[in-house]
């Protein structure tokens, strides 16, 4: 077997495991689902919103709350590698001839699986409030691919910092770090509503890149934002990706 059909199966077998734990905590799985349908919902018609933004606002926000689920539930991965850490799991995985970071790799796949299944929920339930994509198939899959490839990149991120925290009690403080991160963004409201200062710190956020861009191939209205939705995450990646490695390869000496 070669190195890296050995390092692929040893992650499938990691991944089969993390979604075991979905038929054993199916209420995390469940709630994971539903929080951001609460917020699609709240935001679009509890608290209302749509200051400045032509035609239906459910057209802005639906994109939006997609980018803005892609951010947040980082907390899931993030408890799993700790309680991991703690109760000698990856001890136990590394006296085994396993690929080093199967474990990390097992769980990065197994929480995009779970992200692939919330946006559909989330587009499904936006659906029958009226949202449709005219982008057509091509835009819309490039849409999704965008979405993907943001959580990918935040999910590295949560992985580093959960190496880094060490605890599960840690990952609260942490996860604290995202909600400025998702609500600094125009995934809610226009920048150009906002004071000048701020809306120049929101068209920075990533998550804007995304969800512009997101908004633009799903209305068929242009593709000049995909660029900056493909680069920011790919340099998220370039800097977090190599950290998490490296935390997780010394946890081992």
């Amino acid at each position: 077997m070669s190195t890296t059909t050995y390092a692929l199966t040893d992650s499938w077998t990691m991944t089969r495991r993390e979604l075991a734990h979905w038929a054993r905590q199916p209420v995390q799985v469940v709630v994971n689902l539903v929080f951001p349908v609460m917020l699609l919902l709240m935001f679009g018609y509890l608290i209302g919103g749509g200051r400045g933004v032509q035609g239906s606002y459910i057209d802005y926000l639906l994109p939006g709350m997609l980018a803005l689920t892609m951010a947040f539930g980082l907390e899931g991965t993030m408890i799993a590698v700790t309680q991991d850490l703690n109760k000698g799991v990856i001890d136990r995985f590394r006296s085994m001839p396993m690929a080093n970071g199967a474990v990390l790799v097992g769980r990065s796949v197994a929480d995009m699986l779970q992200s692939a299944l919330a946006l559909l929920v989330l587009m499904g339930v936006g659906y029958a409030l009226g949202w449709r994509a005219d982008g057509g198939p091509g835009a819309f899959l490039g849409a999704l691919g965008l979405l993907l490839l943001f959580r990918f990149a935040m999910l590295w991120i949560g992985i580093h910092l959960a190496l880094v925290a060490g605890k599960p009690e840690m990952v609260q403080a942490v996860q604290i770090l995202v909600w400025p991160i998702g609500f600094l963004s125009n995934a809610l409201a226009l920048s150009e509503t906002m004071p000048g200062w701020l809306g120049t710190v929101v068209e920075w956020n990533p998550m804007s890149h995304t969800a512009t861009a997101v908004r633009d191939l799903f209305g068929g209205t242009g593709t000049e934002h995909v660029v900056a939705a493909i680069v920011w995450p790919l340099v998220l990646l370039a800097v977090f990706f190599p950290l998490a490695v490296r935390r997780f390869a010394r946890l081992s000496r």
